[in-house]
């Protein structure tokens, strides 16, 4: 898709990875993400050695194939027992809060990562997106956008191919398009030239310290812009509006769907705007849309309005009218004796569920449906994030026929909705069963659906309780229904 730079023309990497000639490094993390920086380091000669908490044989090939390019390894339970090395790069996963990691700075080592040597390196514009909901469908849809007005585009981050291994076929024209999630944020001392925050809520609490923590390292995709770049938030949200109080950019622009802006993207009566210094211009109509749910739309404002100035209206309609969305995300599988079966194993907390639920069950005027209504059986449940499920046990009684619960969280998701079951202005009482497996689960619903009626995997929870990922749990999903007869 790309042509390789001419020799000579990525001098910036080849001046990066002069600084560790004479260093030791370690690489936490043999994973996908780290494999292309652990390439580069060994092509360099650089003295690299690999740490990871599983074993050898747990790595298999890929421990056999980093000792033929020359690393060392550290493997197994104590792999962080001994990082003595000059520099150390670490993995999203673990936070530099880890006590390994801040006895070695303590010692002298420098601590980095993957996504902030891209951000060193990266010779071209950079669009970077995060937020607790939507980051990856509004990063799929930007760059939609872009590559359909005819960009050069590269896609990576928290989402896709990791983006050191493409840094030689980017140009100074291209644009990289970045999924950041809050644990590549929590140590950036670099911003994008186009940050865009979607939304923030309670998320990943079973990692970070607490919610100030969450939000502090969110808010790092902006906090080292210069005044020249771009800022996009949402003020229909109040921890982003609030955020726009600390942007360096002097170009802050928001999107709304319940409020007008004065600069930026809003929905008004079924209708989405450009605003420049309040006067607006329609873009398109809302229900034109093909991704469900107003989440989706919303989705849509950040991403229109992150690209205000680089895409053309034409190209925002003619996207919006057949960009069918990302896998994973309220992912259409297949129609079977009249019952549509929906993957959304990438809900993995409970405002992502509840978003999910409003996109099947939501009325023209933005009620859940009667109770004569329901048609749509949920399956949910997982490992714990140190999330509440009350608000969701409201949602969930309110629109679900059905619940199928799975997983460690089954019970307190059972509770929160029978709590909210008892409330008087709720009177109707869902059937709700508990499974062992996520095939147990997708058997039960099916059983016990009718035709009109939705089976949607929206777990409300991370999969690290029976899966790897939430891919893998999408997967199997997909895999049983489409083995259903």
């Amino acid at each position: 898709m790309h042509n390789k730079l001419k020799a000579g023309e990525s001098i910036k990497l080849n001046e990066y990875l002069s600084k560790f000639k004479d260093k030791r490094v370690a690489v936490i993390g043999a994973g996908i993400s780290n494999t292309p920086l652990i390439n580069l380091l060994r092509n360099a000669g650089i003295d690299t050695t690999v740490c990871d908490k599983r074993t050898k044989e747990e790595l298999g090939e890929v421990a056999e194939l980093f000792e033929k390019a020359g690393a060392s390894l550290r493997l197994g339970e104590h792999y962080l027992s001994d990082l003595t090395e000059d520099v150390i790069f670490r993995t999203p996963g673990l936070m530099p809060t880890t006590p390994e990691l801040v006895n070695a700075v303590k010692r002298g080592a420098v601590l980095t990562s993957e996504m902030e040597v891209f951000f060193d390196i990266c010779p071209c514009k950079t669009i970077a997106v995060t937020g607790s909901d939507g980051k990856t469908t509004t990063t799929s849809i930007i760059a939609e956008l872009l590559n359909n007005e005819g960009k050069s585009i590269h896609v990576g981050g928290n989402i896709g191919t990791p983006l050191l291994s493409r840094v030689d076929y980017m140009k100074p024209d291209d644009i990289a398009v970045i999924e950041l999630s809050s644990f590549q944020l929590v140590s950036m001392k670099q911003s994008p030239n186009i940050a865009v925050v979607t939304n923030l809520s309670p998320n990943h609490l079973d990692v970070h310290n607490d919610m100030e923590e969450y939000i502090e390292a969110k808010s790092n995709i902006f906090m080292h812009q210069s005044k020249a770049d771009k800022a996009v938030f949402n003020l229909d949200n109040e921890v982003t509006r609030n955020y726009a109080k600390e942007a360096p950019s002097e170009n802050v622009f928001f999107f709304s769907r319940r409020d007008k802006v004065k600069n930026g993207v809003y929905l008004k009566n079924g209708t989405i705007y450009e605003s420049v210094n309040d006067t607006r211009a329609e873009i398109m109509k809302a229900e034109d849309i093909v991704l469900p749910g107003v989440h989706n739309v919303e989705n849509y404002l950040a991403a229109f309005t992150a690209v205000l100035g680089l895409v053309s209206y034409e190209t925002m309609r003619k996207t919006a009218m057949s960009f069918c969305g990302v896998k994973h995300r309220l992912e259409f599988i297949r129609e079977l004796h009249g019952v549509r079966y929906y993957n959304d194993s990438v809900a993995s907390g409970p405002t992502r569920t509840i978003a999910g639920l409003k996109a099947f069950t939501d009325k023209k005027n933005g009620k859940p449906p009667e109770n004569a209504d329901r048609n749509l059986i949920l399956i949910a449940g997982g490992k714990d994030k140190g999330i509440a499920f009350d608000e969701l046990g409201k949602e969930i009684a309110k629109r679900v026929k059905k619940l199928v619960l799975i997983g460690k969280t089954a019970d307190e998701i059972k509770i929160a909705v029978e709590s909210a079951m008892s409330d008087d202005s709720n009177p109707y009482m869902l059937d709700i069963i508990k499974c062992d497996s996520l095939l147990s689960a997708v058997n039960t619903a099916s059983d016990i659906a009718s035709d009109g009626d939705i089976v949607l995997l929206s777990p409300a929870c991370t999969s690290f309780d029976m899966f790897k990922n939430f891919e893998e749990r999408g997967n199997l999903f997909k895999d049983i229904v489409n083995s259903l007869v």
